[in-house]
C-alpha cells in the first residue's frame, strides 16, 4: 500500500515511524516531512493548501490512502476536494470532511454543537467587532480569570486567559477592533474558567463506530510549574493515572457517545480522529475543545503504547468496519520530553546544528522542528524534538526521557523537567 502523509511535525515523525511498522505499507511519502520522516520514507515538497499539487503527486505516484496530520488542510476541505475529483475520489481520506473539521475550525460551532446534544462544557458566549460593547459588559458579569477564545484557526494561540478585568476587556478589545489574530478572532467566545486537571482524550471514527485511544495529558505553558506562555505542548504521559475506568465511563457516556450520536443527527459522515480536551472538575468530565485531529505531543506517547497495526486501523475506517477491529496496547507508561528553542513561544532562531542523536539509545526520538542541512540536522521551529520513553511508572519513564535530553543538544536548548510530576505527587 502507497501512503502520503501530510504535514511537518512531530506528529507526523511518530505517524510515519508507527506506519513504517506495517507489512502491508509498500511506500510511504512524508509531505513536507522533516529530517526525521525520512527515515522511514520520501520527503515530498509539497504545501498543505495546494490541493491541485497534492492532487497531482496522488496521481503520478498511484497513492492508495491520504492521512492528514494537522487541522489546516481538514478544515478547508482536502477531503471534500478528494471526494469531488474522478481521478482522487477512489483515495481514501484519514481525517474529517469540512462539516466534521467545523469541531474544531469553529469554536461557536462546537459550542453550539456540545450544547445541542448535551455534552458537559464551560457555559460561553459569542460577539463580533459589531457587538464589542455588549461583550465588555458580558465581562462585567463574570468572575476572573476570563477566558478568551477565537473562534477560528490560530495555530494554538487563540485562547487568552486574563487574571483581571481591565486585562480581559483590553484582550477582547485586541482580539475584535485589532484583529490580534487575524480573521481567527473575527468572532471571539468569552467562556467561564473551568478549575481542574486537563486530559487529552482520543476517539477513531468510522462514521458509526468508534474506539478508544489510551487517554494522555499534555503540559502547554513553558515553564516548570505550569507557569509562563503557553505553548503547542512541553510534554505529554500516558496512560493518566486519575483516568480510571469509572472516569473513562464517565467520559464515553456523557461526553463520547453523545458526540458521535450528534454528529449523526447532523448528518456528518465523520472518518477520522477527534481529539476532546477535557478538564476533570472534582471528578467529573467537561469538553475545553474539540480538535479535528491527534494532539502534538500526545500522538508522541499514544502511539509508541498501540500494537495494533496502524494500517489496519486506517484501513477500518476507510472501510466503516472499525466496530469488528481490536485494539492492543501495551501496559508500560509513555513520557514524552519536548526540546524547544529558545526564547519560543516568542521569537526564536533557526539553523542551529543538532548534535548527540546517533548517541541516542532505549528512546524514540520524534523530530518536529527540524531540517536536513548537507550532512547536518538543523533546527528549523519552536519545537525541535520530541523524546518518548517506555516505564514501569511516570517517574520511570519521564526519567529515561531527562536522560536522553542531555545528550541531544544544540544552541538554545530548554525543556521542562517536571513533565509528569503534578500527576505523582499529592
Amino acid at each position: 500500500m502507497k501512503i502520503l502523509l501530510l504535514g511537518s511535525g512531530g506528529r507526523e515523525h511518530a505517524f510515519a515511524w508507527k506506519l513504517f511498522q506495517s507489512p502491508q505499507l509498500s511506500k510511504l511519502y512524508i509531505a513536507p516531512g522533516n529530517a526525521g520522516t525520512s527515515q522511514f520514507g520520501t520527503n515530498v515538497n509539497l504545501r498543505l493548501d495546494d490541493f491541485p499539487s497534492i492532487e497531482k503527486f496522488a496521481v503520478e505516484n498511484n497513492i492508495d490512502m491520504l492521512v492528514v496530520g494537522p487541522e489546516d488542510p481538514l478544515v478547508k476541505g482536502i477531503h471534500d476536494y478528494f471526494l469531488s475529483k474522478d481521478t482522487l475520489r477512489h483515495i481514501p481520506v484519514i481525517g474529517p470532511k469540512q462539516d466534521g473539521a467545523q469541531l474544531e475550525g469553529s469554536k461557536d460551532f462546537s459550542k453550539t454543537f456540545m450544547v445541542k446534544y448535551g455534552v458537559p462544557t464551560a457555559q460561553a458566549k459569542t460577539f463580533d467587532k459589531a457587538s464589542l460593547a455588549e461583550g465588555l459588559a458580558f465581562l462585567e458579569t463574570m468572575k476572573p480569570p476570563y477566558v478568551l477564545k477565537a473562534d477560528g484557526l490560530a495555530a494554538g494561540k487563540g485562547v487568552i486567559i486574563p487574571e483581571t478585568l481591565e486585562e480581559a476587556k483590553k484582550e477582547l478589545t485586541a482580539m475584535l477592533n485589532d484583529e490580534k489574530f487575524g480573521k481567527a478572532s473575527a468572532r471571539v467566545l468569552i467562556e467561564e474558567f473551568m478549575k481542574g486537571i486537563e486530559i487529552s482524550v482520543f476517539v477513531l471514527c468510522d462514521g458509526h463506530s468508534y474506539k478508544l485511544l489510551p487517554s494522555a495529558k499534555d503540559y502547554k505553558r513553558i515553564g516548570e510549574g505550569d507557569k509562563g506562555l503557553n505553548t503547542g505542548g512541553m510534554g505529554a504521559v500516558s496512560p493518566v493515572p486519575f483516568a480510571d475506568s469509572t472516569f473513562m465511563k464517565k467520559v464515553e457516556d456523557r461526553i463520547v457517545i453523545p458526540t458521535i450520536e450528534g454528529l449523526k443527527k447532523e448528518g456528518i459522515t465523520y472518518k477520522g480522529f477527534i481529539f476532546i480536551g477535557l478538564m476533570n472538575v472534582d471528578g467529573e468530565p467537561k469538553v475545553i475543545e474539540y480538535n479535528c485531529r491527534m494532539g502534538d505531543p500526545e500522538t508522541e506517547v499514544v502511539l509508541p503504547r498501540l500494537e495494533t497495526d496502524l494500517v489496519d486501523i486506517f484501513k477500518a475506517i476507510a472501510n466503516s468496519t472499525l466496530g469488528q477491529l481490536e485494539l492492543k496496547l501495551k501496559s508500560e507508561t509513555a513520557a514524552t520530553v519536548m526540546l524547544v528553542a529558545g526564547g519560543y513561544p516568542e521569537d526564536y532562531e533557526k539553523g542551529n546544528t543538532i548534535t548527540g542523536l546517533e548517541k541516542v539509545k532505549d528512546a524514540l526520538v520524534f523530530h518536529a522542528g527540524t531540517k536536513q542541512k548537507g550532512e547536518n540536522v538543523v533546527t528549523n521551529g519552536g519545537r525541535i524534538i520530541a523524546i518518548t520513553s517506555l516505564g514501569d511508572s511516570i517517574q520511570d519513564a519521564v526519567s529515561k526521557s531527562l536522560s536522553i535530553a542531555q545528550v541531544i543538544d544544540y544552541e538554545g536548548k530548554y525543556y521542562r523537567r517536571d513533565i509528569g510530576k503534578d500527576l505523582t505527587t499529592s
